[in-house]
């Protein structure tokens, strides 16, 4: 859709191996992805690190929204240290938990190493750690991907009920009063009364200078 190449900010994602082909922006993990999959673990793997590591990731989380209701633009240099003090610790126990057996991972169709889910999570988490934390570096960089996601589930809803858009025309029309509602609701602006100024003629325009 040619919207990623042009991208220059942090890009908030799952793992999709794809994203990684574009390197024009920053990239930052869902965070919420990576709480189910740390519950997962917790739950069927009996990963007890998983359990602590979750609640570091909504603790960090946590502080972060604190310091902002201060009005603070970064945590203490002191915290940063702490919350990346106890990383290393989590990740290590994650590490040592899943280490291979005496005759190390057995070998996969392709000749790769067949880890378990355990441990390729920990080796990602190890990995890409500034990615993980990108919400505690750059505050405006935010936790989760969820606010991309929620933006195009009412498209998602629309074809699965119809199926799909009748004209070129109606489609652009559709993602323009999204886009628009959308923007008006993240900036803590009335939907409704957005709504009657667009009617009115007088419409109400969101801020749309970049942060």
């Amino acid at each position: 859709m040619d919207i990623l190449p042009h991208f220059r900010g942090t890009a908030i994602h799952d793992f999709w191996s794809a994203y990684r082909y574009y390197q024009a922006c920053h990239h930052g993990l869902c965070n919420v992805h990576h709480l189910r999959d740390l519950t997962a673990m917790a739950e069927n793997g009996n990963q007890a690190w998983a359990t602590r590591f979750k609640w570091f990731l909504l603790s960090a989380k946590q502080a972060v929204d604190q310091a902002r209701l201060t009005g603070a633009t970064a945590l203490p240099v002191t915290k940063v240290v702490q919350i990346e003090r106890i990383y290393d610790q989590l990740i290590a126990a994650a590490l040592q938990a899943n280490s291979p057996s005496p005759g190390g991972w057995p070998k996969g169709k392709r000749g790769r190493p067949k880890k378990t889910k355990p441990r390729n999570l920990a080796e990602r988490l190890d990995k890409h750690r500034h990615e993980v934390l990108a919400f505690v570096y750059d505050f405006k960089v935010p936790f989760d991907n969820n606010l991309a996601e929620r933006d195009i589930r009412m498209l998602k809803v629309q074809q699965k009920i119809s199926g799909c858009f009748r004209s070129q025309e109606g489609a652009k029309d559709f993602c323009t009063i999204r886009s628009y509602l959308s923007t008006i609701r993240n900036q803590g602006l009335n939907v409704w009364s957005a709504l009657g100024s667009a009617l009115s003629g007088n419409i109400l325009m969101p801020d749309l200078t970049p942060v």
